[in-house]
Parts: C-alpha cells; sequence; structure tokens
C-alpha cells in the first residue's frame, strides 16, 4: 500500500467537492436542514412541560449522530459510484492502484465529511439550542464517534459490493439503505419501545447499542459499557463480513470480465 496514491485518490475527490453544488448540499445543507427541523420541534416539545425528560438533548443527539452515521455510509458508497457515473472506474484500477488504497481513501474522505459536518451541527446546535454536544458527552463522544464511522464504513463496503454484484440498477440503495435501518437502529425512542419480534433485528445493529447508551449518558451521566462492548463487538463482526463480502465481488466481476458493465 502506497500513500502517494491514496493521496491522489483524495486530492481528486476533494476537488470534486469543491466544484459541486449538490456535493457541498449533500454535506452542509441537508444537515443542517435536519438540525432546525428537529430542533425546533424539540424546543416546541420542551415547552410542553413533559416532566424531567430533557427532550432538546435526547432529539438533538440523536440527529447529530444519525446524520454523522449517514454521511460516513454515504462517503465510502458515493465515491464509488462517482467513479462509475464519470466511467472513471476502468481508468483507475488498469493504474497501478491496490484495491486496499482505493477503500483507504474512501474511508478517509468520510473521516473528514464527518469531521465536517459534526463540527458545523455541533456550532449550529450550540448556537441556536444552546446544546454542548461536547459538553454533554465529554469523552464518551469519541467512542460514540468511532462506532458511528466503523458501522458506516461498513455499510459503505457493503453497498458497493452489491453494486458490483448486480450493477448500477442497485445504486439507489446508496441513498436508501439508511432509511431501512433507522426504525431498527432505536434512533429516537428506546429499543423497548418496539415490538419483541422486532428487538432481535435492532440487537444486530451496532448502531443500537450507541444511541441506547447515548441516552443512558444523558439520563444518569454513567457511561454503559455493557453497551460499548456489544457496539464493538458487533462492528468487528460487520467489517470483516463486508470486508470479505467486497473483496469477493470485485474478485467476482475481474473473473467474469464485468467491470466493463459498471462503465457502460
Amino acid at each position: 500500500m502506497k500513500w502517494h496514491r491514496i493521496k491522489a485518490l483524495l486530492i481528486r475527490y476533494m476537488y470534486l467537492n469543491k466544484r459541486s453544488l449538490p456535493r457541498l448540499m449533500d454535506i452542509f445543507y441537508w444537515p443542517v436542514l435536519d438540525l432546525l427541523l428537529w430542533g425546533f420541534l424539540s424546543f416546541y416539545l420542551e415547552k410542553l412541560n413533559m416532566g424531567n425528560l430533557n427532550v432538546v438533548t435526547l432529539l438533538l443527539g440523536a440527529i447529530i449522530f444519525w446524520d454523522l452515521l449517514s454521511q460516513s455510509q454515504r462517503a465510502v458508497a458515493v465515491s464509488f459510484l462517482e467513479e462509475v457515473w464519470e466511467k472513471n472506474l476502468l481508468n483507475l484500477f488498469v493504474a497501478p492502484l491496490r484495491i486496499s488504497e482505493f477503500l483507504v481513501s474512501t474511508i478517509l474522505i468520510g473521516f473528514f465529511r464527518v469531521i465536517l459536518v459534526g463540527l458545523v451541527m455541533g456550532s449550529l446546535g450550540l448556537l441556536f439550542y444552546h446544546f454542548n454536544i461536547i459538553g454533554q458527552f465529554g469523552f464518551y463522544l469519541i467512542i460514540f464517534l468511532l462506532n458511528l464511522l466503523i458501522f458506516g464504513w461498513s455499510l459503505g463496503l457493503l453497498i458497493i459490493g452489491f453494486i458490483l454484484r448486480f450493477g448500477t440498477s442497485a445504486q439507489i440503495i446508496a441513498f436508501g439503505f439508511m432509511v431501512l435501518i433507522q426504525p431498527f437502529s432505536a434512533v429516537f425512542y428506546p429499543v423497548s419501545a418496539l415490538p419483541e419480534s422486532l428487538r432481535y433485528i435492532a440487537y444486530i445493529l451496532p448502531s443500537t447499542y450507541v444511541f441506547e447508551g447515548m441516552r443512558a449518558v444523558i439520563a444518569s451521566s454513567a457511561f454503559p459499557w455493557s453497551q460499548l462492548g456489544l457496539a464493538l463487538l458487533t462492528n468487528a463482526i460487520y467489517l470483516v463480513l463486508t470486508c470479505w463480502f467486497f473483496y469477493r465481488m470485485f474478485a467476482r466481476i475481474k473473473e467474469k470480465g464485468t467491470i466493463m458493465r459498471l462503465n457502460d
């Protein structure tokens, strides 16, 4: 693995983002719109005098963490799709570029996007709603973000694997897959709110343990280490499985010579 090849891809993706209004909107406009919408809603709910429940903290923390997870997933999947859309995929892999270098570059782009979006949303949350995400979660914030990043990368690899297997007809899942898992991730409500038959799905998702842990910190300021352990365990399993799936699908299209189908 050579750093100069990874750096070249990073520079390419940065220039693409810099010169594209839709890409900049994906980084700034939609996360900010989510923050404003849910922020004003949480302010309204807080005025309803719902006891000691801190609605603003719960909802804003949930929407910020969810947007960071979504950004992590889309950064990996959409970076691959951009090469497909621009018919550049074949050019990349006839160059002396390893697949691991390509993956590292997309993961780093995802990391930079998450940090950027986190700074923007955290600043606006503090400015408009007096919600200090760093003060609220402290060191635990790093643990939560790390788990969300890893799960987002795993989902991105899974989606790329599907696109390699089924072609560009599967690209819609790069934008809609997160909607499928959101109800089971316990983003805005605890797992106990789900029907018992659906809780089994929730407990196999690392994101569930992150959001459950977030609410535990808000409620008691005590970090649930059991939730952290389960999040790390499920993340490790997903990362290994999705890496295997991605490499298997990439080897398959090389063997069958169908990579040109993605370039058409």
